[in-house]
């Protein structure tokens, strides 16, 4: 058992601790399961490197789950809410200044590495064109950008070229130099999503920020999504960049690093059952752009942090990062490969 995870999970209950593992695969906090003689929940500590201000966080979930609950009849996500500590406060901070969290735990439910059937896919749709429809209205004021600069692509950009230079002798491998190529192959297309929210084409609107397919929970019985998690990036944003990482995510088909078009009409089309209500013709306008651009961006930040020697997304080999934009790289390769396809299918379903 974690000696540190035991000593925190004490600031969050009385009951007592029986068990403690490790949770999910994410790249930026620290997760553990922790089970009781009464309820589990989960324990997080909270990466202050990308998320510097913890607090802001927590006001969001709070801001959130005050939202949903206000949500018409018709709610179908369940939002974890968080567990304050015995001291009533909503964070820990430990001897070490790291700061801590615990979120309740939504049983009967399994997160997916990949997308094994159609029900699935439809499932995942559904759900992030819900959550987005829920939040369509909100007051962006009440939400903090807990991570500025996140899904800017053209700072990403800026941030590379500064590391770039001052790590030219990592720019050199064979590895390297693909990548180099295809960043400055896709120069013209940077700031695609970006111009568009700036002449007002895409308003700004509350965002997930991360919603791969892991962090969506089937529930085990029904194999419908009940809960959306890993909710620290939720923020103002362009709801684009979900969808698209979203797509990305699910319909990413490794070792090939190809696009999966039959699961992404499944998924859109999903999805576009519920976004169709807030979604205009300018939205439409972009989804291809952005099902571009995300795993360019994602390669781009992963190329990056490889250059500065990892300090951003957990690896266990020090080429890891490298390795994973690599297959970002390839995998947008194919998907402009698929553009008009694409774009069909876009027209198709709405």
């Amino acid at each position: 058992m974690n000696a540190q995870a035991l000593q925190v999970s004490k600031q969050f209950t009385e009951a007592t601790v029986t068990q403690i593992s490790a949770l999910g695969n994410g790249l930026i906090n620290d997760t553990f399961l922790v089970k009781t003689n009464s309820e589990p929940f989960v324990l997080q500590r909270i990466n202050t490197l990308v998320f510097p201000n913890p607090s802001q966080i927590m006001e969001n979930l709070e801001q959130l789950s005050k939202y949903v609950k206000k949500d018409c009849a018709e709610i179908k996500l369940i939002i974890p809410g968080f567990l304050k500590t015995l001291a009533k406060t909503a964070l820990y901070i430990d001897k070490d200044s790291n700061y801590w969290r615990a979120l309740e735990y939504v049983k009967n439910t399994v997160s997916k590495e990949q997308i094994n059937r159609q029900q699935e896919a439809e499932q995942v749709g559904l759900a992030l064109g819900h959550f987005h429809r829920m939040l369509s209205h909100a007051d962006n004021n009440l939400f903090h950008d807990t991570l500025p600069g996140f899904h800017i692509t053209p700072s990403y950009f800026q941030h590379y070229q500064i590391v770039a230079e001052q790590w030219p002798e990592r720019m050199r491998s064979e590895k390297a130099l693909y990548c180099k190529q295809v960043i400055a192959s896709f120069k013209t297309k940077i700031n695609s999503i970006e111009n568009a929210k700036i002449k007002g084409l895409l308003p700004v609107r509350i965002t997930h920020g991360d919603p791969k397919l892991n962090n969506f929970l089937f529930d085990r019985e029904t194999d419908k999504i009940i809960s959306l998690i890993d909710l620290d990036t939720v923020k103002p944003g362009v709801v684009h960049y979900d969808i698209a990482d979203c797509l990305r995510s699910c319909c990413h088909q490794v070792p090939s690093n190809t696009f999966d078009l039959k699961l992404c009409k499944i998924i859109l089309t999903g999805y576009l059952k519920e976004a169709a209500i807030f979604f205009t013709r300018h939205d439409y306008d972009f989804l291809y752009p952005a099902i571009e651009l995300i795993p360019f961006e994602l390669g781009l930040r992963f190329f990056t942090d490889y250059l500065q020697g990892n300090p951003y997304f957990k690896v266990t080999a020090t080429e890891q990062n490298l390795d994973r934009a690599l297959a970002q790289f390839q995998l947008c390769k194919n998907i402009a490969k698929q553009k008009e396809q694409i774009k069909q299918l876009i027209t198709d379903i709405k």
